[in-house]
């Protein structure tokens, strides 16, 4: 198979995500969050698969007629942003016009954010929240807390785009990434857990939910605040 082969293949690969976005927002219209929710944590699953098959396969060289980011980009922010927002507000967790609130500022802020031009960092991080809306409003469809809890979240989530804050990438981020690798594919599983389970949590999955996201939320802040070693900085 030719070089020019697999490097298209790699992008009907990531088109993929497209059909998986459709068929989660047919179930979102439904209401049927379970099967929404699976639909998307097959579309993360893609969107970590295809980056690195993109870089072995030099698509930028092998494959020019598609631009590969500007594909992935599209379909990301239907799967990371407007699917899970139309979830939130479709859902219960929400009512009146704190569901208006936080489904239009996920959905503008978000726009905004794909656009930025400064979204990586040197070490290949992100420069503030990454917009990862998917994997926010199932912990709040795993969690259910207060309306007003989630209202918050979403606006303090929504202006931490703008900041320089740094949030680590599950792979490419080398800094802790023996760690941080680790914990992704925990909260994968733990999700898988609760979408399968349809919400009805045991307190393992809880909180194993809540941990797994915490770390996830506040690594790259602490890596700012924490110096790194010189074993690091070599390794």
């Amino acid at each position: 198979m030719s070089s020019t082969i697999r490097a298209y293949a790699v992008h009907l690969f990531t088109a993929v995500g497209s059909i998986l976005a459709m068929l989660a927002i047919l179930e979102a219209a439904k209401g049927d969050w379970d099967a929404m929710f699976f639909w998307l944590m097959m579309a993360l699953i893609v969107d970590g698969i295809d980056g690195p098959l993109a870089r072995r396969f030099d698509v930028l060289d092998n494959a020019k007629r598609i631009d590969g980011n500007l594909l992935d980009m599209i379909i990301d922010y239907l799967t990371y942003v407007f699917i899970p927002a139309f979830a939130l507000f479709q859902s219960d967790l929400l009512s009146g016009w704190t569901g208006w609130l936080s489904t239009l500022v996920i959905t503008f802020a978000s726009s905004l954010y794909f656009a930025d031009t400064r979204m990586k960092t040197a070490d290949k991080s992100f420069s503030g929240f990454p917009s990862c809306w998917n994997m926010v409003v199932l912990v709040l469809f795993a969690i259910q807390p207060n309306f007003w809890i989630i209202t918050i979240i979403c606006v303090v989530l929504a202006i931490t785009m703008f900041l320089p804050i740094r949030f680590v990438h599950p792979v490419r981020t080398k800094r802790w990434r023996m760690v941080t690798f680790p914990v992704t594919l925990l909260w994968i599983g733990f999700a898988t857990l609760a979408t399968l389970h349809q919400f009805n949590l045991t307190a393992l999955t809880k909180w194993g939910i809540i941990l797994t996201s915490t770390y996830l939320i506040f690594a790259g802040a602490l890596q700012m605040l924490i110096p790194e070693s010189h074993s690091e900085s070599t390794a």
